[in-house]
């Protein structure tokens, strides 16, 4: 994968600047025409999709159809059906000392923007926010993680091949590519990533005043009361951890069960892994070496019980899934989002003690799951974790609602998205007065 030059990221970025001046970003129509080529260009390149997906991270047909192509769709589709109302101008009551003015609230774009774009979900998480910037009227600068080579390449071309690129351009590159289009004065930046790039991102973006939507992560438990449906909780567990090879930020990162149904649990869980993901390469690709490498040193560095899984092939990129009993919160698997498909195991006996812990070792995590079949009760004890997204006996899903926003809180994020949720992220509120 050949690196874009600076001369040449200049080069777009000042194209760009040029065609937002000219107004021609706003037009309806044109924001229109670009979400259907958008939608018919992914549709059209989904077999190759495939084929990088499955090269790059060992991804399934059917996982990429939910969870990148079809997320993709989804946004374009409900974007085209509701962007003629999202665009109208909101009239609001005019205040006594502006009598006799109309006054309205409009949503104007911000400009040129930056997406910078993880390894994990690469087609979604390019597309599905330049979705929101083409909405909002922005052109757009994308930078897929190198660390997907033949996905970001794909994307490129699936961009070069739709879009004008004084409009919307991909540029390849690493850190130091990145670096680079830090510095430049973009109107607007989205970075999904991790915490610790995020504040980074942050820092470049001060220097020139520079708005973000931090897209991050975190540790986000999942919680088992006793009356749980333990069949449901298994199924569940084991579909977010292991989906993407528990490669997702709103993966359940760790379990908290009651005491009184652990075992039971244990039980069941284990004997689902052992039918669905007996091997270690039963599941997709950890995106490189060294991170099987991380993985497998918080293992044994842990105090825990390998209950089941440990095994990887760093040379295959694949890692077992993996269930670690007896850990707590000093553990070394609890000092950092795992991003892979190990499960550290924590008990509690007391629920209010539990959120106490969660809130205290891990605050503000992107998601937060329990499984009860008291949904009131399952409703109030998530009242009390400050995560940015939250289900009662059920994970991840509520990533996929174009209906509901999408993001974290401090430490997991800054702002949100999907649906109008993405068309208000990348638009600023302006407020407009008008005497007759």
């Amino acid at each position: 994968m050949k690196f874009t030059d600076n001369q040449t990221i200049k080069s777009i970025f000042d194209q760009q600047k040029a065609f937002f001046a000219s107004g021609a970003t706003k037009d309806l129509a044109f924001k229109k025409q670009q979400l259907q080529k958008l939608k018919d260009a992914v549709l059209s390149f989904k077999e190759k999709i495939y084929v990088a997906l499955e090269q790059d991270l060992g991804k399934t047909k059917e996982f990429v159809d939910l969870a990148e192509i079809g997320e993709v769709v989804t946004e374009v589709d409900f974007a085209l059906a509701n962007l003629d109302q999202w665009v109208q101008p909101e009239k609001v009551p005019t205040y006594a000392l502006l009598e006799p003015a109309e006054c309205f609230v409009e949503h104007e774009a911000y400009g040129v923007t930056y997406i910078v774009c993880p390894f994990n979900y690469p087609v979604n998480l390019a597309f599905a926010p330049l979705v929101a910037a083409i909405c909002a009227g922005n052109t757009a600068i994308i930078k897929p993680s190198e660390n997907t080579p033949a996905t970001s390449v794909l994307i490129e071309q699936i961009v070069q091949a739709t879009f004008a690129p004084e409009h919307v351009a991909v540029v390849q590159g690493a850190r130091e590519e990145n670096e680079y289009l830090l510095s430049l004065n973009f109107d607007l930046i989205f970075f999904t990533g991790s915490p610790t790039v995020g504040k980074l991102v942050m820092q470049a973006a001060a220097k020139n005043l520079t708005p973000c939507i931090l897209e991050l992560g975190g540790k986000s438990p999942l919680i088992v009361m006793p009356d749980a449906d333990l069949d449901h909780t298994v199924a569940q567990l084991v579909f977010g951890k292991c989906a993407n090879s528990g490669q997702t930020c709103v993966a359940p990162d760790y379990v908290m069960v009651h005491e009184s149904v652990k075992q039971d649990l244990l039980d069941k869980l284990l004997a689902k892994l052992k039918a669905d993901f007996p091997h270690v390469n039963s599941n997709g690709k950890i995106i490189s070496s060294s991170q099987i490498h991380r993985l497998a040193e918080m293992v044994a560095k842990s105090r825990g019980e390998v209950a089941f899984g440990g095994e990887y092939d760093a040379e295959q990129r694949y890692f077992q899934a993996t269930v670690v009993d007896h850990v707590d919160w000093d553990d070394a698997l609890m000092q950092q989002e795992l991003f892979g498909p190990i499960l550290p195991v924590l008990t509690f006996t007391d629920i209010n003690k539990a959120i106490e812990e969660i809130n205290f070792n891990h605050p503000k995590p992107l998601a937060a799951y329990v499984f009860s079949k008291n949904k009131d009760e399952g409703r109030k004890i998530l009242s009390k974790i400050p995560a940015g997204d939250v289900i009662v006996n059920g994970v991840m899903l509520q990533a996929f609602s174009p209906y509901l926003p999408f993001g974290g809180s401090g430490i997991s994020g800054i702002g949100d998205y999907h649906g109008y949720y993405g068309y208000l992220a990348f638009t600023y509120k302006k407020s407009v007065v008008v005497y007759a």
